[in-house]
C-alpha cells in the first residue's frame, strides 16, 4: 500500500518545497516537535485503552457479584 498514492517524483518535490520554506537548520526542530506530538498522541491513546480495560474489568467483577 502506497502512502497516499504519491509517486517518487511527488515526494521529492514535497521535500524540496519543505527545505525551501523552512531551511536546513529548522528541519531537525520540526521533526523533533513532530516526534513529541506523535509520542504524546500514542500515550494518550494507550491511556484511554488502559482506562477502558480497567473499567471493563471492574464492570465484569460488579456484574458477577450482583447475580
Amino acid at each position: 500500500m502506497q502512502l497516499l498514492n504519491l509517486s517518487t517524483v511527488e515526494i521529492v518535490v514535497i521535500v524540496l518545497v519543505v527545505l525551501l520554506l523552512f531551511g536546513g537548520k529548522k528541519i531537525p526542530e520540526l521533526m523533533r516537535g513532530l516526534g513529541k506530538g506523535v509520542r504524546s498522541f500514542k500515550e494518550g491513546v494507550n491511556g484511554i485503552d488502559s482506562e477502558n480495560a480497567e473499567k471493563d474489568t471492574n464492570d465484569s467483577s460488579k456484574d458477577s457479584t450482583v447475580k
